[in-house]
């Protein structure tokens, strides 16, 4: 008889349909206007070969090869043991790699949006066990904003996320705002998600909404869809990476026109009269003028000149979307965007101004955040080392070197031991070529994980977990004002086991289970952190007792938060002295001392122009003239459920699919639908071509987070039979400064592939021994 069960996910809320045990379907929930098409295909996924259903072991670690250094490591068979074996060997070698090299020798490698729930938390449980074990190295900001989060606390204050709540949410936005300009445009196709769990999806209704009202959009991007259709948006097609000297040529069409506001400038901000000898040339006989930014964007002058008439004419709100600071000196647009707001005069003023990363998710401008809730407390690490994020292979190929990052010089730590768990390196990272050989370097990979992935074959020890529909637990998004009951839907597969049930016996092995555990079985923590939130919001909530909040599909909401928010624009505007922003000066940092004080070549004390690494005016576009564009896939969350129905249906030829215009293609002999091979001199990867003049000629779109299938995996050139962009992207910080992922700064070419299509291997399980 089937029955129906609450599901909370990434990508929204849903119910399953259960039959004797069996997941029959997944479906939206009716109050869903806009429930995404991931949630469904995860049925296909739940029991297909690619699951791991017993701890497994690499069959030359196991078998005493020499640990660090072993190349077999992504190659090798795996031999199946039990789940005592398997504990006793990870247990036993995070003993010796302790006492031999120092606790800072263990990486806690949980980066990943990993599954949905407040308790499930892989980065959550993992950082709990190694911190009470004797600690570990973590790593530090994300590959999604890595340059964001470490520019703009210098520039505006507050915490690296704490833009959230201080700009303008949609409604408004609708209310208040005539010109919306986005900087990397606002894709619709990334509003799926929500880190957490998501109840219901908002964000097209609310842009919908905007544009009802009037509101007119300007798509600054390489690619015409990343509005929506219903926006009307005037697209702007720029070429890749020179968002900064567009804005540049904006700002200085404003200076001389005498448009910017003074006014705001000189009140609430610093260091303008230091930054203008740069716009105006007077620093290096370079004027940043409309003429100047159209040689460099393609944009042409007049176009720059109407644009700084409007935003200063306009209430104006500048948007700037997370892509365009995944990219060499990717800090500039950041920063950028905020003087340039700052000029335009709407800065401070409702539904107007600035603001980050709109349609990223199904929480940014929907509400300014939620009431705390309670989570897995975590213990303070005793190991003061951490890496930035993106720079895990430059640590474990270069122990001993010390780089720049925020002002500091970092040591990288001497990594012997990597413990993964909830992400996927393989997808994240860049130049996946050269972290196969820099992952070929420590002495033992611990992976938890669901499917054969990348990362679980890159691994010496596998432990099979279980999904979010394998466990109970309750979700808890970002700025979500959403609580949604998880109960577990199905039991695990195999013999998988939750991450908190592996680190549990891990931990009653190292002599620490109580600490970890504090007495509490799985649901007894949900229960618990359910009812401690319920007691830390008190009558306000009205929450109902964690008995009836199991019971309720729908999940119950949490009162709103209200304004003003630290660091808020508007009391800034309104009273500088009485409302400093926690900058050193108080005020927006146009201009920062601090910055300035680094002496850093590639990201001086204002925002400027600096030519990228690879672009189409660089040297290299002569034998690589197209720019790849890496972005967000539309059919799954990062390489979560590639292996899902949704995504499947996506494939060409079971291949992912690149998204080139008909110039370049015509130039090439590339018909629609057709297997192309995109290289560079990092690799190569083939693709099923799609056809459109969305993407500007010069520009190519690959998606992230196809399971990388490599033929040769670490050989530079070798073929990704699957179409993973990530086996052609530069593997270098963005900038001194932060440290960051530059993706979007990459050359390729493309061909029509006429060599044999061999089977894509990316879904299938390594040899398995018993």
């Amino acid at each position: 008889m089937e029955r129906r069960m609450p599901v909370a996910t990434h990508w929204g809320s849903f119910e399953a349909v259960v039959d004797a045990g069996r997941l029959v379907r997944i479906e939206p929930r009716g109050d869903d206007p806009a429930p995404s098409p991931i949630g469904p295909g995860m049925v296909t996924a739940a029991e297909d070969s690619a699951r791991i259903l017993r701890p497994a072991v690499r069959k030359g670690w196991l078998d005493g090869l020499p640990r660090a250094g072993d190349t077999a490591r992504g190659s090798d068979a795996f031999v199946e043991v039990g789940w005592d074996e398997a504990l006793t060997l990870v247990s036993d070698e995070l003993r010796r790699v302790r006492a031999q090299h120092g606790d800072s020798a263990v990486f806690g490698g949980s980066y990943g949006w990993a599954s949905a729930g407040g308790f499930h938390n892989a980065q959550s449980q993992l950082q709990r066990f190694l911190a009470l074990g004797g600690g570990y190295t973590d790593s530090r900001n994300t590959y999604s904003t890595a340059a964001l989060e470490v520019v703009l606390p210098h520039v505006i204050g507050g915490a690296p996320w704490s833009y959230q709540s201080r700009m303008p949410m949609w409604d408004e936005i609708a209310e208040s705002c005539e010109l919306v300009v986005a900087f990397g445009g606002l894709a619709l196709k990334n509003s799926q998600i929500n880190p957490g769990g998501l109840a219901r999806h908002q964000t097209r209704d609310l842009q919908r909404k905007c544009r009802e009202a009037g509101v007119r959009f300007v798509n600054v991007s390489p690619i015409r869809s990343d509005t929506a259709g219903f926006l009307d948006a005037e697209w702007l097609p720029v070429v890749p990476n020179t968002d900064t000297a567009l804005m540049l040529g904006i700002a200085h069409t404003m200076l001389v026109n005498d448009w910017h506001d003074e006014d705001f400038l000189t009140r609430c901000c610093e260091g303008f009269d230091r930054f203008t000898p740069y716009l105006t040339g007077d620093a290096d006989g370079i004027a940043k003028n409309a003429d100047w930014a159209a040689r460099i964007t393609g944009i042409h002058r007049d176009t720059i000149t109407d644009l700084a008439r409007r935003l200063s004419a306009q209430r104006s709100l500048v948007m700037v979307n997370y892509a365009v600071q995944r990219a060499d000196h990717g800090e500039q647009p950041i920063w950028m965007s905020v003087v340039l707001a700052a000029m335009a005069g709407s800065l401070g003023r409702p539904g107007c101004g600035w603001g980050a990363g709109y349609a990223t998710m199904d929480a940014t401008g929907v509400a300014p955040g939620r009431p705390p809730v309670a989570s897995m407390p975590q213990a303070a690490n005793p190991v003061t080392d951490f890496i930035p994020v993106a720079r895990i292979a430059d640590t474990l190929l270069e122990p001993g070197t010390t780089i720049d990052y925020d002002g500091r010089r970092l040591t990288l730590p001497d990594l012997r031991l990597i413990y993964w768990c909830g992400g996927n390196p393989f997808h994240h990272h860049q130049d996946l070529h050269r972290l196969t050989r820099a992952w070929q370097r420590p002495d033992t990979v611990v992976v938890h994980e669901a499917w054969w992935n990348t990362t679980a074959k890159f691994a010496d020890i596998v432990l099979p977990v279980a999904t979010s529909l394998e466990r109970d637990d309750f979700a808890a998004g970002f700025s979500d004002p959403h609580l949604v009951a998880m109960p577990k839907v199905r039991e695990p597969a195999g013999q998988a086991r939750t991450d908190h049930r592996i680190f549990a016996a891990l931990a009653a092995r190292l002599g620490y289970e109580h600490a970890f555990t504090q007495g509490r079985c799985e649901i007894e923590w949900v229960r618990h952190l359910y009812t401690r939130t319920r007691a830390d919001l008190g009558d306000d909530a009205a929450l109902p007792d964690f008995d009836d909040f199991w019971q309720r599909a729908r999940g119950v909401e949490l009162p709103s938060l209200g304004g003003p928010f630290p660091g808020s624009f508007a009391a800034l505007r309104a009273d500088p002295q009485r409302f400093p922003l926690t900058t050193p000066s108080g005020r927006i940092e146009i201009f920062s001392e601090k910055i300035d004080s680094f002496g850093y070549d590639d990201c001086t004390g204002h925002p400027a122009w600096f030519e990228p690494v690879e672009w189409l005016r660089a040297g290299l576009a002569s034998r690589f003239p197209l720019h790849l564009i890496s972005n967000q896939p539309a059919s799954r969350l990062h390489s979560q459920y590639d292996n899902g129905g949704h995504s499947l249906k996506s494939k060409i030829h079971g291949r992912e699919p690149v998204t080139i215009n008909p110039q370049d293609a015509a130039a090439r002999g590339i018909d629609d639908g057709v297997i192309v091979r995109v290289f560079n001199d990092r690799g190569s990867c083939l693709a099923g071509a799609i056809l459109s003049d969305a993407v500007m000629p010069g520009v190519v779109q690959l998606s992230t987070g196809a399971w990388w299938d490599p033929a040769q995996p670490g050989r530079s050139g070798t073929l990704d039979r699957h179409g993973n962009p990530n086996t052609l992207t530069g593997d270098r910080g963005c900038s001194r400064l932060s440290q960051g992922p530059s993706a979007h700064s990459a050359l390729v070419d493309v061909e029509a592939y006429d060599g044999p299509l061999e089977e894509v291997l990316a879904f299938t399980p390594p040899h398995l021994e018993h």
